[in-house]
């Protein structure tokens, strides 16, 4: 049974104002949003792909997975799109007392600074996330967001959900999540992982080519 919204409706969105579900953008802009990586198999595929569409991207990015593998980290930022902070475990907050859950956020941002602090391949510019956050799996409790909005991070959650971690859809109907609901504006979610590889292999070159066609812009967050 599924138990997510692809569109996010107006009404989750009215609920917690004071999160980005979307922009309003008079630039026919498109934001495109990768979470869960970087990982050696999926995500220097994406940059490529993303690079061939001279289109930019936001990647909110797992603590741990930066620290596995820093130098595709380094690539996503010289290839100029924005990060994120997507926890350094990829905690559900829903499961994770407040405590716990920002230390680990907390966690993710050390990791950062090492970056910030190789100025032989990265600039500090380059390496800055500019606060946003987005939790995993979209679960944080009111007190984590409080708290981490006074720290100073845009949370950012988004209206359109490609659905291309589920199994249970086909890579066909994943696509169509994508097609019937971006517009102008949308923050869409995909995901460079290996669990939503094929999806993702399949849709994102097909999303692209449908943003191109409607002469839009795949701007980063």
């Amino acid at each position: 049974m599924k138990t997510y919204f692809v569109k996010t409706p107006k009404f989750v969105q009215r609920l917690f104002p004071k999160r980005i579900w979307a922009f309003s953008t008079t630039k026919k802009e498109i934001y495109l949003t990768f979470d869960d990586g970087p990982i050696p198999k999926v995500t220097p595929w994406v940059l490529d792909l993303l690079k061939t569409y001279n289109a930019k991207a936001t990647f909110f990015c797992i603590g741990k997975n930066i620290s596995k593998h820093p130098e595709i980290f380094k690539k996503i930022l010289s290839d100029r799109h924005s990060i994120g902070n997507h926890t350094y475990n990829h905690l559900n907050g829903w499961k994770t007392n407040t405590e716990e859950y920002i230390d680990n956020c907390e966690k993710f941002d050390e990791i950062l600074k090492q970056v910030q602090s190789d100025k032989s391949t990265i600039t500090k510019q380059q390496a800055t996330s500019n606060n946003l956050f987005r939790p995993p799996f979209g679960k944080l409790t009111s007190k984590q967001s409080k708290i981490l909005q006074k720290k100073g991070y845009k949370i950012i959650m988004w209206n359109v959900l490609s659905a291309d971690f589920d199994k249970s859809i086909s890579k066909e109907k994943c696509l169509e999540n994508v097609l019937k609901n971006i517009q102008v504006g949308s923050v869409v979610v995909f995901h460079d992982s290996l669990k939503s590889e094929e999806k993702l292999r399949y849709v994102l070159p097909k999303v692209l080519d449908f943003i191109t066609h409607k002469k839009w812009k795949c701007a980063r967050i």
